[in-house]
């Protein structure tokens, strides 16, 4: 894994950002915090909004116009991911109940295309959602307007660290972790685990394909929640050689 985790944010425009590359697959994440008015079925919530861009330049497997099926597919993985997992509670980006909350964009784009992209985008997301940083909002209860203060900045709370781990399956008979695309497109099925600290699986995603047998898939599921212990210890590490006081 090669993880660049700018503090600074290369994204300029953006609260936070975070560029992964696992093998030749590297994908840039940012986030961008705008306000809004609560949805009105829960008025003490913000909302979460992901996308997944695969753009033409990443791969010549992708052509201009409509987002791919592929991509749509990688957007709703993503916002399962973010739902499942709880690694932002929406009720933390709530300024005030039924007035004001945070809307999060955050933009996924693959830069290069060779295979396991989402284990690359489930990366890109949580190093990004911990380097964000969204000013003080307060609501002035004379004008009822609210004041952005742009001094004041704190990071969002990030409860949950999911990881995802993508397998390749064989006619369950072999099964490769963090497969190539020509690993991808050989393969009779495709498999993501998606685990958290507490070793606690949020997520199965297994589109189709060959069926796999109880003991490869308790195999899959130990080698998940091993790998995401390796991964999260990558991000902690970069996240503090960045720190802004070092």
């Amino acid at each position: 894994y090669n993880f660049t985790y700018p503090f600074s944010s290369s994204i300029s425009t953006a609260n936070g950002s975070a560029l992964v590359k696992i093998g030749n697959t590297t994908v840039i994440c940012g986030i961008k915090g705008e306000l809004t008015c609560p949805p009105s079925d829960a008025p003490n919530k913000g909302y979460i909004v992901p996308n997944v861009d695969l753009p033409p330049l990443c791969s010549s497997r992708f052509r201009p116009g409509p987002p791919s099926e592929q991509a749509q597919v990688a957007s709703q993985f993503i916002a399962d991911v973010i739902d499942s997992s709880n690694v932002i509670q929406k009720e933390d980006l709530c300024i005030e109940k039924g007035k004001l909350s945070w809307v999060l964009y955050c933009d996924i784009i693959c830069l290069d295309y060779d295979g396991n992209l989402l284990d690359t985008c489930v990366v890109a997301l949580l190093a990004a959602l911990k380097n964000a940083r969204l000013p003080e909002v307060t609501i002035n209860k004379e004008t009822d307007l609210a004041e952005v203060n742009t001094d004041k900045l704190h990071h969002l709370n990030v409860s949950k660290h999911p990881v995802s781990s993508s397998f390749s399956i064989f006619d369950n008979t072999i099964v490769i972790v963090d497969p190539t695309v020509e690993e991808e497109t050989l393969s009779t099925a495709m498999m993501t685990v998606v685990t958290d600290e507490d070793d606690r699986l949020c997520m199965l995603h297994k589109p189709g394909g060959s069926a796999l047998s109880g003991e490869k898939l308790q195999d899959c599921i130990s080698r998940a929640v091993t790998r995401h212990r390796e991964v999260s210890k990558l991000i902690e590490k970069v996240m503090d050689s960045f720190e802004p006081d070092k």
